[in-house]
């Protein structure tokens, strides 16, 4: 390619790398409006340099390959597209890590709050047991059941458990926590006529 091209003109070779001036020439011209297009898809400045980053090496690399198809004026739709794509992916990895990390937190949570009794534990849920919470179970509210059955007994995640009844995980925390105390009241009186032989 001719040091006397313009930057913003097509090359002559579709898949010719420019030199390394006409590069920071390019970038110094288009640098500025492909980073604040970025940063208009993303949560941070940071990101928006990072997924810029990364689409320029894309470009170089198909560049290198010579598997860049069409001229220099394709460069921008190109990495405007490319951008869009990675902004996407690093919004979906985020998500799901604040996914994990509010599952951790909400399923840490309930075990602080002691929602963890020892009637659901082994050596504790006897025939007896188990007749008596089974009936409470009936008793309460089938929403608070569900959750119950699953997260105890099922040994599901609140995100799991969200997922699988279509509400948000701290909704199935809070019918968890809900669930329990109203459990505790229906087997309150069980528990003063001696029928469970368990400390709450």
């Amino acid at each position: 390619m001719p040091e006397s091209q313009n930057p913003s003109e097509p090359e002559t070779g579709e898949g010719q790398m420019p030199s390394s001036r006409e590069w920071r020439d390019w970038l110094d011209e288009f640098g500025p409006r492909l980073l604040l297009f970025a940063r208009q898809q993303t949560r941070t400045h940071e990101d928006a340099e990072d997924i810029l980053q990364e689409a320029l090496v894309k470009l170089v690399d198909k560049l290198r390959a010579d598997e860049f198809v069409g001229g220099r004026e394709s460069w921008m739709p190109y990495l405007y597209t490319t951008l869009r794509r990675l902004a996407i992916d690093l919004s979906r990895r985020d998500d799901r890590r604040k996914r994990r990390e509010d599952t951790s937190s909400a399923d840490s949570e309930v075990e602080r709050d002691g929602a963890y009794h020892p009637w659901f534990e082994g050596d504790a849920s006897d025939d007896e047991t188990l007749v008596q919470l089974e009936r409470a179970l009936r008793e309460i509210p089938e929403k608070f059941a569900e959750v119950i059955v699953m997260k105890i007994w099922g040994e599901r995640t609140f995100a799991e458990i969200g997922e699988a009844l279509d509400i948000s995980q701290n909704t199935a925390a809070s019918r968890y926590r809900y669930g329990l105390e109203a459990l505790k009241r229906q087997l309150g009186s069980a528990l003063r006529r001696g029928d469970l032989a368990i400390e709450p």
